[in-house]
């Protein structure tokens, strides 16, 4: 019965488990960005703003004209007013409180998805942010506290994901693979940024603004059932993997070793390396970037450029998209720059982090000063954020090149100070952009671009691409320790 089962899982051999895995990991992470920044789409029609001081008047202003914008026609959804009346600084702080969740829950969730494996962490996490989910739209008719502390706990349950990814991409990935199948993991996050801004758009102009929750929490739930049937913390787990693949993982990844008790976490030793911060200071570089534009680029499209929601989702999704595309191609080019040798690994690491850092900067600023060129501001953005994803076969996948034992611990580490971005730039925005005139947002693109070039310095100064001395086991020869990756 086991055999036929093995069969029927595997497609006779010819399907590998670790591809499931990793088809199963690209939608946990397009799920957890769905649900996390649809609310940055669906606020636009939620609330609207107060400005305090009424006669201001902006000197750059856009205006729907044909020669402007392809404006749709205005939906009924867009005609009726907004049932909550927040200023700027609110929605700011509404955006930003799933942050101080996600911040406090990576380092539990590491150490849990390194001690007990990371099917269950990673599956509870999400399932936990899609029952919040779908709480939000009675959180937000209770009112803005309500709300944000119900994203506060979402942010709480998701705060775990990216580590027990971090870990299960380390029982399950072969280092030969581990650029390509990284990146096409950690891509999942511009495909539920997509997911999130296109959908979300095409819904609130059907449809009032619960609906979107509704959507995509479901969607969460569907996949946790699926989750918890198809996929095992490691190989020795998994009922119907086959004795081939089983003994290539073993071979490739020493899965025996990971299969271990190993010892308790070397918090020193983590907490005193020069490339774990300097891979933190790049995290918080790029997630500033990133998180101001996932948070605040549909409020741009609709205060500056004046689109309608419909074509606010679609063209807001469009940079992410591209984004995806390039973190293949760039995850293709560093797995083959790295297996023929020509460059070290460290080498690819700094190369694809910095072209993460200053592409995706010129395209901000870039955008900023091409006014009201809607289709100019669309094409830079879009420039922008397809460099954007040189990160995933950069410094993403770095933490796996310095830790095999703790690779959940660092990226919650790495990841959890890198949320500290999406606490402060909301807020920022929000102060900073009291008016959404168009001056006021080329300021805060502007401290994006110091942000990312300064981090990307850092990072340059102190990257590494070797298993650090303090990953090694009481009773681990030196010898016996092979690295995540080729050595540098």
């Amino acid at each position: 019965m086991t055999t036929v089962l093995r069969q029927l899982c595997t497609c006779g051999g010819w399907l590998k488990q670790r591809l499931v895995m990793s088809l199963m990991l690209l939608l946990a992470v397009l799920n957890i960005y769905t649900m996390r920044t649809c609310l940055s789409v669906a606020i636009v029609q939620m609330a609207t703003s107060i400005v305090h001081n009424s006669t201001y008047e902006d000197p750059y202003k856009c205006h729907v004209t044909p020669t402007n914008t392809s404006e749709v026609i205005v939906s009924p959804q867009e005609q009726r007013p907004p049932d909550f009346h927040w200023d700027e600084t609110t929605q700011g702080v509404v955006l930003s409180s799933f942050y101080y969740g996600y911040i406090v829950s990576h380092i539990p969730g590491g150490v849990l998805a390194d001690r007990f494996g990371g099917k269950h962490t990673l599956g509870l996490g999400i399932l936990s942010t899609a029952l919040t989910t779908l709480l939000t739209p009675t959180a937000a008719y209770l009112g803005p506290v309500y709300l944000i502390g119900l994203r506060i706990i979402m942010g709480l349950g998701e705060g775990v994901t990216f580590p027990a990814v971090s870990v299960l991409l380390a029982h399950w990935v072969p280092p030969a693979e581990r650029s390509r199948l990284g990146s096409f993991v950690f891509a999942g996050a511009q495909l539920g940024t997509v997911a999130g801004t296109a959908i979300s758009g095409v819904l609130l102009a059907h449809f009032d603004w619960p609906v979107t929750f509704y959507f995509f929490g479901a969607v969460g739930v569907v996949w946790y059932a699926l989750w918890a049937v198809l996929c095992y913390s490691t190989p020795e787990e998994h009922p119907f993997i086959s004795d081939e693949e089983r003994d290539y993982l073993h071979r490739e990844i020493k899965a025996s070793n990971l299969g271990k008790r190993i010892a308790p976490t070397p918090w020193f030793g983590i907490l005193t390396s020069l490339p774990v911060w300097g891979l933190a200071v790049a995290q918080v570089g790029h997630d500033w970037g990133f998180f101001t534009m996932v948070t605040d680029l549909p409020k741009y499209m609709k205060s500056v450029l004046q689109f309608s929601i419909g074509k606010n989702g679609l063209l807001s999704a469009l940079p992410y998209l591209v984004m995806w595309v390039f973190s293949m191609i760039f995850g293709a080019v560093a797995d083959w720059i790295i297996a023929t040798k020509r460059w070290r690994v460290v080498t690819v690491r700094k190369f694809f982090t910095t072209l993460a850092s200053i592409l995706p900067a010129l395209g901000i600023i870039g955008a900023s000063y091409a006014g009201c060129e809607s289709t100019l501001v669309v094409a830079l953005f879009t420039a922008g954020m397809g460099g954007m994803g040189a990160f995933y076969p950069g410094m993403r996948v770095n933490g796996l090149d310095l830790s095999k034992h703790y690779a959940g611990t660092v990226m919650a580490l790495v990841n959890g100070l890198g949320a500290v971005s999406g606490m402060v730039s909301p807020i920022l925005i929000g102060l900073l952009t009291p008016h959404s005139s168009l001056l006021e947002w080329r300021t805060t693109f502007w401290i994006t671009f110091g942000v990312l070039m300064g981090s990307n310095v850092v990072y340059l100064l102190t990257a590494q691409a070797s298993v650090q001395p303090w990953d090694r086991q009481p009773d681990e020869k030196e010898d016996e320790k092979p690295p995540a990756i080729p050595m540098t």
